[in-house]
């Protein structure tokens, strides 16, 4: 192989090896702590993400971390948003007013109005999927 057909066959390979590393995939999250997902998805900025599948609670907070351009989502994409949960002292969960607060801010307008069309953060998990989240993010290719 020639010099230069080495370099290009490098090159490729780099690319493509960077494009699979710079994806990340959301598949089957059902959320967790709000505070591990603002450091996750804070250091994911440039990354490509993929939602195939659902993406609830805490999960959510990627559309307000990662920029519009960066998110795709697939068919089978569903986004569950709830209020902000957080232990009360007898050991059951309260809505933590502060929390849910923050977390709306953080989401972009077009998920915001959703949001107040459908109900707000309450207690009580909201899904969006379909052509409702078709319209706001781009299909995954």
């Amino acid at each position: 192989m020639r010099p230069h057909k080495k370099i290009i066959v490098a090159l490729v390979a780099t690319l493509l090896a960077n494009t699979c590393e710079a994806a990340i995939r959301i598949e089957d999250d059902l959320g967790g702590p709000l505070g591990d997902y603002i450091l996750r998805f804070s250091n994911a900025s440039r990354e490509q993400i993929i939602i195939d599948g659902p993406c609830y609670s805490a999960c959510t907070t990627v559309l307000g971390l990662v920029p519009r351009k960066n998110i795709c989502v697939t068919p089978r994409a569903v986004l569950g948003f709830h209020a902000a949960l957080a232990p009360d002292h007898g050991g059951g969960l309260v809505v933590d007013s502060d929390a849910t607060r923050l977390i709306y801010n953080m989401y972009p307008k077009p998920i915001q109005k959703w949001l107040r069309i459908n109900g707000g953060l309450e207690r009580r998990m909201i899904y969006l999927r379909g052509d409702d989240l078709a319209k706001m993010y781009s299909q995954c290719r």
